[in-house]
């Protein structure tokens, strides 16, 4: 588990804190993290997850990862496997404590049987449209279905008849008997039963029945030993059913699990719907869950986000009792704070321009010291090769100017980071009147650390790769995916998808240092932004994706 991670004081933990000092839970806390595998998890999964795991660490508990498949026309092993992973990316562990609530079907079924012959169930015929209709609304109250008072032996029966598979889909269900007036819809004979002839990805054909989410979750809590169900805002509502599904049951009341809601994740210009990411990746808008510009756990690894990042902005944004919108320029500062430390700088021209210094040798090579990191002195210098003709940024060169732009133009001097002061003599155009290409001087005793440097300053310094010992990369440059600040209060989300989200640089031209680098690794690009070297990328042709640009919105707001 990670180590260093700590869970900040939060109204959870202060409700832990209380039901250890009464010995509500003798043998210690017991949470779990219950996904549903019916697609990748998202950011907003990362704060649950670390919630969780936090809270059993901190408090010398124990958590487990469970997977809710209880619903096999959404489920797949793909799901399952990319859950494991991310979890343990994150940097925690369930150890030998990982569940599927399809382990309970069978103990699920022998209870069910007991709520039936206890008069607290039974099997309806009602169709979807019929049950709506006798449903109710929030201010009128809902009508008995007509099979409701059917004996204990017609329900036994026909709940085994459903079970042995001589129904079809939709033709039956079995719902709680509870209240059809109560003023909380959920407590109104919910479906605790459907048919499904669905092959499940664990129990193949065994079953033709599955109980409902919210009928096998707090089952599978009570048989695990939870003692606190830490779930989001939106099952407030549901935890009436959570509680009355346990005490017919005959759960001892003394010790079965509490649940407990906390404040779902809702991030700017971000998709935070599970539903909404699956059209995303059905619908061909993004290249699949683990797209960088997706907020999938597996989408952020590709971007290049850290695990300590994540955890860190999970802990900064804290657990409330209410939703609230998070700027993402929140999570972009956190990664930003974590690779300043950890990340090496180098030299990258992301739109070059050729620059030609006339008065260099042709055939002479000199190697410039570099720092990999001024933030961490311990990570050593490496050298850089510089020759006659570089590449700087085209948007480092104006013809025309304005005041106070300090980068180079005609007749101006700069300082090339590491090496010399060099000034523009000629701009080289082609037919069409594009800039191709700058002719320059350079003033040798003014080369950078030199003891024979003359000390002359100029305001602007720039960064360049030799052309000689460039490689050429492509360069993936992501934008928000969303251009809506809020997702929950977009009609048409589709219609604010970003279309210029990503742009595709082919070639980027960077220091040779980087020839033998590997997918993961992040780079800080000198004045560019935060780089990691894509998935995509090979031997012969390097792919790094921009984690995230330079400036700090965030922080700046922040002091300001």
């Amino acid at each position: 588990m990670a180590e260093n991670y700590t869970i900040a004081t939060n109204f959870v933990q202060n409700i832990v804190e209380e039901d250890l000092k009464n010995g509500k839970y003798s043998e210690g806390i017991h949470t779990r993290f219950p996904p549903e595998p019916n697609g990748y998890l998202h950011i907003g999964h990362a704060k649950s997850i670390c919630l969780n795991f936090g809270l059993a660490k901190y408090n010398q508990g124990l958590c487990n990862l469970r997977f809710d498949d209880t619903n096999p026309t959404k489920e797949d092993v793909e799901y399952v496997d990319s859950i494991q992973e991310d979890v343990k990316w994150l940097g925690f562990d369930w150890e030998d404590r990982m569940f599927y609530a399809s382990s309970y079907f069978e103990r699920i079924f022998e209870l069910t049987i007991g709520l039936i012959k206890d008069g607290k169930a039974y099997v309806c015929d009602l169709s979807p449209e019929q049950m709506r209709e006798y449903r109710g609304t929030l201010t009128e109250p809902g009508k008995e279905s007509p099979y409701r008072n059917r004996s204990v032996e017609e329900n036994l029966d026909l709940f085994m008849r459903m079970k042995n598979g001589e129904f079809a889909d939709g033709e039956r269900v079995l719902r709680a008997k509870i209240d059809m007036s109560s003023p909380n819809i959920n407590l109104r004979d919910p479906i605790i039963y459907r048919i499904s002839h669905t092959k499940h990805h664990r129990t193949g054909d065994a079953w033709c029945i599955y109980p409902m989410y919210d009928y096998a979750h707090p089952i599978s809590d009570a048989l695990e030993g939870i003692t606190h169900s830490i779930c989001t805002l939106e099952f407030e509502d549901h935890r009436p059913l959570y509680e009355w599904t346990l005490e017919a049951l005959g759960f001892d009341a003394n010790t079965r699990p509490k649940q407990i809601e906390f404040a779902r994740l809702n991030l700017t210009n971000t998709v935070m719907s599970k539903r909404k990411l699956r059209m995303l990746v059905d619908g061909g808008y993004v290249t699949g869950w683990d797209d960088p510009r997706m907020p999938t756990i597996s989408g952020l690894r590709r971007r290049g986000y850290t695990p300590e990042s994540i955890r860190d902005f999970c802990d900064r944004i804290g657990v409330a009792k209410s939703n609230s919108l998070v700027d993402v320029a929140m999570l972009e500062h956190c990664i930003r704070e974590d690779l300043n430390k950890t990340a090496d700088r180098v030299m990258a021209v992301v739109r070059p321009l050729k620059l030609v210094i006339e008065n260099y040798p042709e055939d002479k090579v000199e190697y410039m010291m570099a720092e990999n990191n001024p933030e961490c002195p311990a990570m050593g210098k490496r050298m850089m090769p510089f020759s006659r003709e570089i590449y700087i940024e085209q948007e480092d060169f104006m013809e025309e100017p304005p005041k106070k732009f300090f980068r180079l133009k005609p007749g101006g001097e700069v300082r090339l980071k590491h090496a010399y002061i060099i000034k523009c003599e000629e701009v080289i155009k082609d037919e069409a009147g594009n800039i191709v290409e700058l002719r320059c001087s350079y003033d040798p005793d003014t080369k950078s650390g030199s003891q024979h440097n003359s000390g002359r300053k100029v305001k602007g310094t720039l960064h360049w790769v030799s052309a000689r010992h460039a490689l050429q990369a492509e360069a993936r440059l992501y934008d928000y995916l969303l251009m809506s600040d809020d997702e929950e209060n977009t009609s048409d989300f589709l219609a604010q998808l970003n279309e210029k989200s990503v742009e595709v640089i082919e070639n980027c031209m960077v220091e040779p240092s980087l020839a033998y680098t590997a997918p993961g690794n992040r780079y800080q690009f000198l004045r560019q932004g935060y780089f990691c070297v894509d998935k995509d990328s090979t031997k012969d042709k390097l792919v790094f994706n921009r984690i995230v640009g330079l400036r700090d919105s965030w922080a700046k707001a922040k002091k300001s």
